[in-house]
């Protein structure tokens, strides 16, 4: 399949998920790396962003909860490529009823090549990186040859 580059802006747009096991150390995070956050746009879902907002001051674009289409919304950002980079901090040891949600949005997540950290180690990483605050260059298949051959 071709490949095609399409570069990610200086200031990202983050979408921020947590689980509600995982709110407390996301909103720890979100401590740590105030700073750095401050100089991106912020998406989150509904409980999620309204607990971030009230603990951190950061201005954050609210969804709808989780197990309300919160996480089908951002899977849409990233789908129209006004999502950048997904933070969700997911309970491993958790069921939860929304799951097919949860898999939809990582699924677009890698289809649309954005970075995605699943746990505070790999979020650290990606805050601390000297490219989450420079364009960089992401590469995507040509999906429109690819639709376009599945169409004939």
């Amino acid at each position: 399949m071709q490949k095609r580059s399409q570069p990610l802006p200086a200031k990202k747009h983050i979408a921020l998920v947590a689980h509600d096991g995982m709110k407390p150390a996301l909103l720890e995070w979100c401590q740590t790396h105030l700073a750095s956050l401050k100089q991106h746009k912020l998406y989150a879902t509904g409980t999620t962003g309204n607990l971030i907002e009230k603990h951190t001051g950061l201005e954050v674009t609210k969804l709808f909860s989780g197990p309300m289409g919160g996480d089908q919304q951002i899977g849409a950002k990233i789908a129209e490529q006004d999502v950048h980079v997904l933070i969700f901090f997911w309970d491993p040891l958790a069921s939860q009823p929304h799951d097919p949600d949860v898999k939809a949005l990582l699924r677009l997540a890698a289809v649309w090549n954005i970075p995605v950290a699943c746990n505070e180690a790999t979020a650290d990483l990606l805050m601390a990186c000297d490219k989450m605050s420079q364009p960089i260059a992401r590469h995507l298949p040509d999906y429109e040859q690819y639709l376009a051959s599945r169409l004939d």
